[in-house]
């Protein structure tokens, strides 16, 4: 697409016939195609095909996906109804004919595909620090700690994974939400390149980042598949993206738009709203149901002490979803519940299992449970909310229990994430190369030298102690 074209596809946020239509398949529950509006020869050109390298982290698709790891910060950011931009130098063209390449990065967790897989999944986990959040002095601890929890904790998590057929299917539903979203975007009169980027697992993000610049992409779109910012989602990919464009002077000149949370976009909440309504017709008196929001939990100290608004924007998230029904004649009575803590720190309030027994105790006989924190099916859809919480709620009095599925490719979703990258599009700016001095501090090679020698000894104490292991195991497992 030429330079002079690009600004007319840009006006063209809405485009008359191009909705998606979502089938439903045993094999492939997930996939979506283009309404037969648009010709069969169209969709087969812009379907896409995936297949998985698993020796070299590389997710092979026909037109988008590649990914590989590091770490950054970023220098002043300027947010608006979610969208990020960077303030940098845009990207200069050597020709005014330069072709206009865009591409679009979703983001995601990420999710072990084999049993084998899932204690390294853990390990990339919790070697995050920004999933644990360890004090500048100790964060030597971080690997040892992570390698310490993931051996752990391991044996339990594979039970889990195997009771949902032995892995995640977070990648092959995320790569149907990647070609979905291409496609909606060329119906459009958009052509994209769409790549997945996996935070703990492949294709990881760094290995994406690497596929874009090679495509010599010209403008990214960044979209996480979280609604809600949160530090230990959003916020964890985003840093380890900016790392690798401050220390890359192609990606450092990239014009980068990033969507930083759209949980407040009208096309999730009516999606979300569809998807409620629908469920709440199963049961024989609906609207004596109890909607039952279940989020993903974060510590409280990621709120109150570094400033997370995961909490805060989960709660007005629910509020405009409440709204959205109510509008529609719906007025059952809601609550919402955070899920899925793990050690001995104090996480978002109320814990659902608490107020799963909490209700039955009050009498509530029907419950439909809805993951507003996932747009697709994993284990803590699959396992934790549909095996564990199913069976301590039925156990705890309730009787009637139901569970909205999570949005996965369904069709008007996609079409607004797909409204949400055009939009945010003409803001793309490259992002600040600048490192802050915190982080120049500790690439100085002798504070490194220092800090690695006494981080050492503290983990062989960790690690070797009995008195602090078994008291380390009884809290953290």
């Amino acid at each position: 697409m030429s330079a002079t074209s690009y600004s007319g596809v840009l006006s063209q946020t809405k485009l008359l016939g191009s909705n998606l239509n979502c089938s439903t398949h045993r094999r492939f529950p997930t996939s979506c195609r283009l309404s037969e509006r648009i010709s069969t020869s169209r969709v087969f050109l812009s379907s896409c095909s995936s297949t998985s390298d698993k020796r070299n982290g590389m997710l092979g698709r026909s037109h988008h996906c590649n990914p590989i790891e590091k770490r950054n910060p970023v220098g002043q950011t300027f947010c608006s109804v979610g969208v990020c931009t960077h303030r940098g130098v845009d990207v200069e063209s050597n020709s005014h004919a330069t072709e206009e390449r865009v591409g679009v990065l979703l983001l995601n967790l990420g999710g072990p595909d084999t049993l084998d897989d899932v204690q390294p999944f853990l390990f990339n986990l919790f070697a995050d620090p920004d999933i644990i959040r360890l004090p500048r002095l100790f964060r030597f601890l971080q690997k040892p700690l992570a390698k310490l929890i993931s051996v752990f904790r391991a044996p339990k998590s594979k039970e889990g994974y195997a009771s949902i057929g032995g892995g995640s299917p977070l990648r092959k539903i995320t790569d149907e939400q990647a070609d979905a979203l291409k496609i909606a975007l060329e119906a459009k009169n958009m052509p994209v390149n769409v790549y997945v980027g996996m935070r703990y697992w492949f294709p990881f993000t760094e290995e994406a980042i690497q596929q874009i610049k090679r495509d010599r992409i010209t403008r990214l779109v960044v979209l996480p598949l979280y609604p809600q910012f949160s530090i230990s989602t959003t916020g964890s990919s985003i840093r380890v993206m900016q790392n690798i464009f401050r220390e890359d002077a192609y990606l450092s000149r990239l014009p980068v738009s990033i969507i930083k949370s759209w949980y407040q976009r009208e096309g999730y909440i009516k999606s979300m709203a569809d998807l409620i309504e629908k469920e709440l017709t199963i049961f024989s008196k609906p609207e004596e149901v109890m909607i039952f929001f279940s989020a993903h939990g974060v510590p409280v100290s990621y709120v109150e002490n570094a400033g997370d608004p995961y909490k805060d924007q989960m709660e007005e998230c629910i509020y405009l979803i409440m709204q959205e029904l109510k509008a529609r004649g719906t007025f059952n009575e809601h609550t919402l519940a955070f899920q899925s803590r793990v050690g001995p720190v104090q996480w978002l309030k109320p814990y659902t299992d608490e107020v799963l027994v909490e209700l039955g105790q009050k009498g509530v006989k029907s419950l439909l449970a809805v993951p507003v924190s996932f747009v697709s099916e994993h284990i803590e859809t699959l396992e934790e909310i549909d095996m564990e919480y199913k069976e301590l709620a039925l156990e705890s009095g309730i009787e009637n229990w139901g569970r909205v599925p999570a949005l996965g490719c369904t069709s008007s979703f996609i079409m607004d994430l797909a409204d949400a990258v055009i939009e945010a599009l003409p803001s793309a700016t490259a992002m600040s190369t600048s490192r802050n001095t915190s982080e120049a501090v500790d690439q100085d090679p002798m504070i490194y030298v220092i800090k690695m020698f006494f981080g050492s000894i503290l983990a062989f104490v960790l690690l070797l102690s009995p008195k602090m292991l078994v008291a380390f195991r009884n809290k953290l497992f």
